[in-house]
């Protein structure tokens, strides 16, 4: 298990759209992978439950990957972070 803390850097937060690029990120992984805001843990291949954390600007957010992919699920999920879900 791998994880890692990022900051949404983009100023709308994670909405729809992000949301959406996150589930179809993550599902090109075999690695369960998770994420973490204010205690709340949540599956990242599940759009609702991503929109449930109602994650907006400068909140930080734990990603958290396990299984045989982990490290580059970890890493390609973060750099959506990083850049800031191409919107900007």
């Amino acid at each position: 298990m791998v994880e890692k803390t990022v900051t949404i850097k983009n100023r709308a937060g994670i909405h729809a759209r992000p949301a959406a690029l996150l589930v179809q990120t993550a599902n090109q992984f075999a690695a369960n992978i998770y994420l973490e805001k204010d205690g709340e843990k949540i599956n990242s291949k599940s759009i609702m439950g991503i929109l449930t954390l109602a994650a907006t600007y400068n909140s930080p957010i734990k990603i958290i990957a396990d299984g045989s992919d982990e490290e580059d699920a970890l890493q390609t999920i973060c750099k959506l972070f990083e850049n800031k879900f191409e919107e900007e």
